[in-house]
């Protein structure tokens, strides 16, 4: 049994080193490989890096700035374990609660794990109308595809990689939330959700996702459940 831990980054110099050590500090109870996508940075991120020579850690670099998507693609193309799981770069999310999002899978129960901030988990009180746009974006997803997920664009997601190999994915930048989840309930994959905590920053902080993200979703839901 071996972990594929898959990161995108872009321009996250200030966080990424931390990240990269937590990933590497969980326990898990068997191997795990980290693949850190870097989309193009130019704040340092890629320089940070290709200066890191740790065991298990592999960097690709996009030759350009393609978005979260894009990258995300390549990862799970490179990826070689069991299990493939989703990580942000920043340090919203926390990989100590990995045990917790790849019991079901390790279980037989699922094919797919989803981690919810919606669940009870401790998070931070933050962006009323950020929070408001996830759940709208979430019932909708919900309604096209018959799910009931409680938090359709969280991070956290887990993937048997056997199951992640039979989706075609397309979207290059953020609608990668909605068009996995959509193809994944075609697909009539067993789907998960456990609670998870967040720490959410602000744009001050450096959160990247905006209302034309959300925009961009709502179009990508309806594309991927009528038209592709």
């Amino acid at each position: 049994m071996k972990l594929s831990v898959v990161i995108p980054v872009y321009n996250e110099r200030a966080t990424v080193g931390e990240i990269l050590a937590r990933v590497e500090a969980v326990d898990i109870g068997f191997p795990k490989e980290i693949i850190v996508v870097d989309d193009f940075s130019t704040d340092g991120t890629r320089e940070v890096l290709q200066g890191l020579g740790r065991p298990g850690l592999r960097v690709l670099l996009q030759e350009r700035n393609r978005g979260k998507g894009a990258a995300l693609r390549r990862g799970f193309a490179e990826a070689d374990g069991d299990i493939v799981l989703v990580q942000d770069a920043d340090l919203e999310y926390d990989p100590a609660e990995y045990p917790h999002l790849i019991a079901p899978i390790l279980n037989g129960r699922a094919d797919v794990v989803y981690g919810s901030r919606f669940l009870g988990g401790p998070h931070r009180v933050l962006l009323f109308w950020h929070s408001l746009g996830n759940r709208f974006l979430t019932t909708l997803t919900n309604m096209v595809s018959n799910l009931n997920l409680t938090d359709m664009e969280t991070c956290y997601k887990v993937f048997r990689r056997d199951i992640l190999q039979k989706l075609r994915l397309r979207s290059d930048r953020f609608g990668f939330e909605p068009e996995v989840t959509i193809k994944l309930a075609k697909l009539r994959a067993r789907i998960y959700e456990v609670p998870i905590s967040y720490a959410g920053r602000d744009y001050s902080e450096g959160k990247k996702i905006g209302w034309k993200d959300g925009l961009a979703a709502f179009y990508h839901i309806l594309r991927f459940r009528f038209f592709d």
